[in-house]
């Protein structure tokens, strides 16, 4: 790891020594000041990186996995081997070319109070994989990890780590579903600009060139705006299909033997490699999310609703394939959950109430913009002009919620709940009936008035808990009395014969405070 840090040092000093004794630019100007940043936080991150190399010790013991690492403060971290839930690795070019790899212990933390994962870096490739068998198969010692394998049980092993099924390999064609969405802008307009930076700093007049290529004077500020729009598009889309390649290279999706079952792994990466094990014990369903912008491609993210893992992590350890196909998706999708195809139950629509409340609410929206507007151009803030634009934004706020009320739907599919919903990312979700733990039923003023309710399912798998908003109020509690067997059935009691039912003026009974 020492030389591979060193490495990094001297890479990170090429671009400043390049600029001054090979260009000739004098080191007292500006332009050489970003090449001396990025040298010296090369050089402050392999230091930091060698020290924490240093100073970092694991044990593995019958019952934990303790971990010490830091300089000047040290950190005692540990945790009980019966917690571990996923055992993860991972390996940069520079892992790579070391034969290190990074092992990435998870126990169900949550990311969103600040837990982490607890990371062993820069442990040899061998280590590795045997600190995975070791840690995902409790009943291998290190005494048996470390004796000669015999020739019959380096066959069960080789048995072992075959794939049993296989749902998905690397497409190449899928790059164009993952060409398209808001991180090309963002991709398009971070690379412009460390480009600029970059060529300044050797010299180049980057302001002249792009005022050379074309007359902007006679194409006006509408045609410099569309070629500039469609120029960040075109790279943005560039570098993610680079992306997809680079990220998704020898993706496979399969199936393993694991110690108490089996898992479902993925494989991938071209340079930096990373493989998943999700054990098929704890996945409670699936979710496809399709993006209103790009639904019309058909593009879909899948992943996983289990326990263990971190749905809001950054490397997004329950997503199974990359963004696809929806059709692809489905039929992958079902052939994980191992049984008859869930996403072709036909879904119960939901009443046009529940239209009229999202068109309400729309209404209320552009109302409100419009106001805000309105106080502004009475101040002198803005033109009375501007107060067109919450108009002109009202239909696209009615086509909107159009758009989310077309997204409703909701079904019971045999062991499994099935719902559908979102305007931004229109989400269908296939949860187990069984691992349901509690519903909620919500019906707020305009809910009521509208005899509407709200039916949430929640689980100790994936976000915790998966709405299904405006369902008519009298269907609720059947709806959620299938979604979650035996939980609200001794809590209901029948009403007698000569019970009157339950009017607006008179207090009700209602399951949801029960």
């Amino acid at each position: 790891m020492i030389w591979v840090d060193l490495v990094q040092s001297i890479l990170s000093l090429l671009p400043a020594v390049v600029a001054i004794w090979v260009m000739g630019i004098d080191p007292g100007t500006g332009q050489i000041w970003p090449l001396i940043g990025v040298a010296v936080f090369g050089l402050l991150g392999a230091i930091a990186d060698a020290l924490r190399w240093g100073f970092t010790r694991y044990r593995i013991t019958a019952s934990h996995v303790e971990v010490k690492t830091g300089v000047f403060l040290r950190v005692h971290r540990s945790i009980q081997r019966d917690r571990i839930r996923s055992v993860d690795i991972e390996a940069r070019p520079r892992h790579r070319l070391a034969g290190l790899r990074v092992v990435k212990i998870g126990a169900g933390q949550q990311a969103a109070e600040g837990e982490s994962a607890l990371a062993l870096d820069a442990v040899s490739a061998v280590d590795a994989r045997a600190l995975q068998d070791r840690l995902l198969n409790p009943t291998v010692t290190p005494a048996e990890s470390d004796r000669p394998t015999p020739a019959g049980d380096e066959a069960a092993t080789a048995d072992r780590t075959r794939p049993l099924a296989v749902f998905a390999r690397f497409q190449p064609r899928w790059v164009i579903y993952n060409m398209f969405n808001i991180w090309a802008y963002i991709l398009a307009v971070g690379f412009g600009w460390g480009a600029f930076w970059l060529l300044g700093s050797f010299g180049v007049n980057v302001t002249g060139f792009v005022a050379g290529l074309l007359d902007w004077e006679s194409i006006g500020w509408v045609g410099t705006a569309a070629i500039a729009f469609l120029a960040i598009t075109v790279v943005g889309a560039i570098g993610l299909a680079l992306s997809y390649f680079t990220e998704y290279w020898n993706f496979e999706l399969v199936r393993v033997c694991g110690p108490e079952g089996t898992l479902l792994q993925t494989r991938q990466g071209l340079f930096t490699t990373r493989e998943v094990n999700r054990d098929e014990n704890r996945i409670r369903g699936v979710q496809i999310s399709e993006p209103v912008l790009w639904r019309w491609m058909g593009v879909s993210d899948t992943s996983v609703i289990t326990t263990g893992l971190s749905m809001w992590s950054m490397s997004q350890p329950a997503a199974i394939l990359p963004r696809a196909p929806v059709t692809a998706a489905r039929r992958i999708s079902a052939q994980v959950l191992g049984t008859e195809n869930p996403f072709e139950a036909p879904l119960a629509a939901h009443p046009t109430a529940a239209l009229r409340r999202r068109l309400w609410w729309a209404t209320a929206t552009a109302t409100g913009f419009g106001l805000v507007l309105a106080w502004l151009a009475a101040t002198g803030v803005l033109p009375y002009a501007a107060i067109w634009t919450a108009a002109a934004l009202w239909p696209c706020a009615l086509g909107a919620a159009f758009i989310a009320y077309r997204a409703l739907g909701h079904a019971i599919a045999g062991p499994y709940l099935v719902t559908r919903s979102g305007l931004v990312s229109r989400s269908t979700t296939i949860l187990q009936r069984s691992a349901v733990s509690t519903i909620v039923i919500r019906e707020s003023l305009l809910q009521r008035r509208l005899g509407l309710r709200s039916v949430s399912a929640m689980t100790a798998a994936g976000y915790g808990g998966y709405d299904t908003p405006d369902i008519e109020a009298n269907e609720s509690v059947t709806f959620a009395v299938q979604a979650a067997p035996g939980i609200l059935v001794p809590f209901l009691t029948a009403r007698q014969p000569d019970e009157p039912a339950p009017t607006e003026s008179t207090p009700r009974s209602d399951p949801s405070h029960t």
